[in-house]
């Protein structure tokens, strides 16, 4: 079973996503920030990370260095709810393979990931 490990410090969306996707048949771990989600990443090794740029602490993109710092073939994609093209192209710099903008639309989020997904088999 693959695994998605989402990081956003909104709960709710953390566990709306988290939902959808388990109904597909994934295994999806949460994380409430940055911090967490590097103890996650280390120790779980999800194929992929929905990562949010914008939260307290640690934000996305200094999360992003840091996982890529541990494993630089992690499948990360970054999800904003700002179109701050500035952010999104230091992020594709840093190695995000692709970013969804907020609100999300599930029938994107799950393209997306699927396609994200096949490139890693």
């Amino acid at each position: 079973m693959q695994k998605i490990l989402i990081v956003d410090d909104e709960q709710d969306i953390c566990e709306f996503v988290k939902n959808f996707f388990q109904e597909r048949g994934y295994e999806v771990l949460t994380a409430a920030d940055g911090e967490q989600a590097l103890e996650i990443t280390k120790k779980e090794s999800p194929e992929l990370v929905l990562l949010d740029i914008k939260m307290k602490g640690m934000d996305g993109i200094a999360t992003l260095k840091h996982i890529k710092e541990m494993n630089k073939n992690q499948k990360v994609i970054m999800v904003t709810a700002l179109d701050d093209q500035d952010k999104i192209s230091e992020a594709c710099k840093l190695g995000a393979c692709e970013y969804i903008t907020k609100p999300l639309i599930l029938d994107h989020l799950e393209q997306t990931v699927e396609k994200i997904m096949q490139v890693s088999l």
